[in-house]
């Protein structure tokens, strides 16, 4: 079998949806149902109307291919802080125990208010570190970072209706989010390196929420129920979001937190803007808030803050 095989795309498997009338609140509850129907199977979903400038995309990628680009120095200048912010190199995180660390190289940053700072309340958030070149990255990534994150607010609000819920339910405690927001470039990767050498090998992602504007390279693979892997490859002007390990908790597993995986075989260097929504830390992630009192989940309440410090405890060999 051909290194890392997956089958063909699967529409009924990963749906497209137009969120635009949840956007405008036309009609959010056909958007809600859908939403609601897609995170109880494979918890990926295609949004279109999504509402980012195609300018803030492009300005965001052109910035971000610039700063992978410059000189080993420069971005070894903002190297990863103990916070999580900045540039983490090739070989940087490793997403299982038993897995080889990941190809891609990452720039990380998060929230800051209009003078550039953030609160140093907890241990993944401190001041972002921005790098001399390319002199426009920060204007470029806060652009992109306001625009994904509004976007998942539109998501977070789909996703209470469709439960049921108050539309600000998730949103309760967000005033001073835990998301990050990730620039990921990947080198093209030779099959001679292995059949257990990824992008980024198999994992699901920590958080609530992920946004994730990928370019026309692909890639990125889904893993079904059944085991197999399928193509979840790029749809013009349409943006891929997938539900995290979080809400996966939060609702008591009724939303899919689902395996997936990057391999780059194109020949060509692969960009990846991504935004995990998270919200304050001290949000508690507890399905009876969803379900009530006397329902028994699966798992025990915890915090935002304290189940993010967990995972990236596990994942990122900096923080060892």
């Amino acid at each position: 079998m051909p290194y890392a095989e997956a089958q063909p795309f699967d529409p009924a498997a990963i749906p497209v949806v137009d969120i635009g009338p949840l956007r405008v609140n036309s009609d959010p509850q056909t958007v809600a149902q859908a939403l609601h129907a897609a995170s109880q199977n494979l918890g990926f979903i295609y949004i279109r109307n999504h509402g980012i400038p195609t300018e803030v995309i492009a300005t965001a990628r052109a910035a971000a291919l610039a700063f992978f680009q410059t000189d080993i120095a420069e971005k070894a200048a903002v190297t990863v802080s103990a916070q999580h912010r900045g540039w983490l190199g090739q070989g940087g995180a490793k997403m299982q125990d038993d897995a080889q660390a990941d190809l891609k190289e990452s720039f990380i940053w998060g929230y800051q208010d209009a003078a550039g700072d953030t609160p140093a309340d907890h241990a993944l958030r401190g001041r972002n570190q921005w790098p001399r070149q390319p002199a426009g990255l920060e204007a470029a990534a806060m652009a992109y970072f306001q625009h994904a994150h509004a976007v998942a607010h539109q998501l977070m609000r789909g996703f209470a209706l469709g439960l049921s819920l108050a539309d600000d339910f998730f949103l309760r405690s967000c005033r001073q989010p835990l998301s990050r927001a990730s620039f990921v470039y990947y080198p093209a990767q030779d099959a001679a390196l292995g059949e257990e050498q990824f992008g980024v090998g198999p994992h699901t992602d920590f958080g609530v929420l992920t946004v994730l504007c990928q370019d026309e390279v692909g890639g990125l693979q889904v893993q079904t129920v059944a085991g197999d892997w399928i193509h979840a490859p790029p749809i013009k002007d349409t943006l891929l979001v997938n539900v995290g390990d979080l809400l996966h908790r939060w609702t008591d597993g009724a939303y899919k937190s689902t395996p997936h995986r990057v391999v780059n075989r194109s020949g060509r260097e692969r960009l990846s803007l991504v935004l995990a929504f998270d919200p304050d830390p001290s949000t508690r992630i507890d399905a009876r808030d969803i379900y009530g009192a006397d329902y028994t989940p699966q798992q025990a309440a915890i915090s935002c803050g304290e189940y993010l410090v967990w995972r990236f405890g596990k994942a990122f060999a900096y923080r060892n």
